[in-house]
């Protein structure tokens, strides 16, 4: 894509989030057709949102919501500092854009993990997290019919990240066998999904190194202080509406906690 149809393109989402309005999709002047154009789209969306990242949300990696988002792989998008909330959280669900649900592990950084240092694997990201959070993500598209857009517009609209709500960090986590641990949603006090970490391309850490050699290709590493949210734990979305709480049960690891408004 040239820089004028990324432009074009990144002008039309950023309006969409400003306005709360939803678009049939993008022109053919501006539409990105590969995930490279796709992330130039996402990269000039966040300059014109002019809110600093705080970290980042890996996408598509449960093979069920991969099937139905119609990808093959994970993505990745940016958690701003605007979307991040402590649990408990307050959130306005006309600005949700449909108040998709996910519950997933989160981990916050402690050391950089620079992109000279890739290829990263498991041990090598587990060796620089400072802690695990449980973790609810809001998702919502900017596309009228974002489910089944396609991977590539859904990258380009930030991976249709809204919000995420963290739990208290828990810091004693390398003894826990993530993949085995089960989490369990629920709106309304009614459980409406529940799975394991494996879910999440076999285990959490999984994600996280796919994210930290997915930021080294692009020449750019994570840093000390991110939060990497992993994708989600159950195999489909929770759906929420205002009057709604729902919760994330991560058992020992603690709850999260959502009042729609």
């Amino acid at each position: 894509m040239d820089p004028s149809a990324i432009d074009r393109a990144a002008d039309l989402l950023a309006g969409a989030r400003r306005d709360l309005t939803l678009l049939d999709g993008l022109p053919d002047n501006c539409r990105p057709d590969n995930i490279e154009d796709a992330y130039l789209v996402q990269d000039a969306l966040a300059a014109r949102l002019g809110v600093a990242p705080v970290g980042w949300k890996v996408g598509c990696t449960n093979a069920a919501i991969q099937a139905k988002l119609g990808c093959d792989e994970p993505n990745a998008g940016r958690i701003l500092a605007s979307t991040l909330r402590d649990s408990p959280a307050r959130l306005p669900a006309a600005a949700m854009f449909g108040c998709g649900l996910e519950a997933e592990f989160a981990f916050r950084l402690a050391d950089d993990l620079p992109a000279a240092g890739a290829p990263y694997d498991r041990d090598d990201v587990a060796a620089a997290v400072a802690g695990l959070h449980p973790a609810i993500e809001v998702v919502g598209g900017r596309f009228r019919d974002w489910m089944n857009v396609g991977a590539v517009l859904l990258a380009a609209d930030n991976v249709v990240h809204c919000a995420l709500v963290i739990g208290a960090t828990v810091a004693d986590w390398r003894g826990i066998d993530l993949a085995g641990h089960e989490a369990a949603l629920a709106i309304n006090g009614d459980e409406i999904g529940r799975g394991t970490g494996a879910n999440v391309l076999g285990h959490p850490l999984e994600a996280l190194a796919w994210l930290a050699n997915h930021r080294a290709k692009r020449g750019e590493g994570l840093k000390a202080g991110d939060v990497i949210t992993t994708g989600s734990i159950c195999p489909a979305f929770g759906w929420a509406e205002a009057g709604d709480a729902v919760e994330a049960r991560f058992g020992d690891l603690g709850a999260v906690r959502i009042d729609f408004e």
